[in-house]
Order: C-alpha cells, then sequence, then structure tokens
C-alpha cells in the first residue's frame, strides 16, 4: 500500500482495526473477547495485547458526547412529535446502550492500534555511557 512503511505489511489503517475490530499486527477480527473486554492475545498471530495500557481514556469522553448528542436527539423528538413518555424509554435506553458500548470498542480498539503502529511505549532512560 502506498504511504506504509515496510514493517507495516499486512497491517490494517487504524480506522479500520478501530470499526471491525482488528488485530493491529495481522488484521484478524480477534480484539475483543466481549463487548468492550479485550482479548488477552490474538489467536492468529500470538500479538499480546494485555502489553498495550490503553486504560479507561475513552470512556468518559465518549459517553458524555455521546449523551449530548442523544440528548439533544430526545429534546427535539420531544419538541416536534411530542410522543408519550414510554416511547422515548424504548427508543433512547437501548440506543444509548448500543451507542455507548459501540463506541467504546470504536476508540479502545483505534488507540491500541494507534499505539502499536507507533510502538509507543513508557519512557525510557537510556544509560550514559562511560567514555
Amino acid at each position: 500500500m502506498p504511504g506504509q512503511k515496510p514493517d507495516q505489511k499486512g497491517q490494517p489503517p487504524v480506522a479500520r482495526a478501530a470499526l471491525f475490530g482488528l488485530c493491529p499486527r495481522c488484521g484478524a477480527q480477534t480484539l475483543f473477547d466481549g463487548p468492550v473486554k479485550f482479548a488477552s492475545h490474538c489467536r492468529v498471530c500470538a500479538l499480546d495485547y494485555s502489553t498495550y495500557n490503553v486504560g479507561d481514556g475513552p470512556a468518559a469522553f465518549l459517553t458524555l458526547i455521546i449523551g449530548a448528542l442523544l440528548i439533544v436527539a430526545a429534546l427535539t423528538l420531544d419538541a416536534v412529535a411530542r410522543p408519550p413518555f414510554w416511547v422515548h424509554i424504548l427508543l433512547w435506553v437501548p440506543l444509548t446502550a448500543a451507542a455507548v458500548v459501540y463506541g467504546l470498542r470504536v476508540g479502545k480498539a483505534a488507540l491500541l492500534a494507534i499505539e502499536h503502529q507507533r510502538q509507543a511505549a513508557e519512557g525510557r532512560k537510556l544509560d550514559e555511557q562511560d567514555d
């Protein structure tokens, strides 16, 4: 692929890896072992996912964004159509849950793929050499 470094051959782009839960090394769909829980390793290429530190960074950020968007949508629907309260419950509760879970999957997968492709790691101090 144009623009890829030789050591990135076979790696999916970050967007594709994030949207489909692909392994950032081989591209197999093995990243998740549950709705938002990473698998311990890739079942195809044995990449150890536990070495990456994604954390809960996307959780609060995505939940706030999704919450704000869905509140605007709910208020707009209420102003335009004035549906009964039970319609709001049937519509917004599952939509919110699905949006948060999928948003977390995409956010966490994107951070892991970026960390892998950029070979990010904790800071290291180089030993001073004696001359």
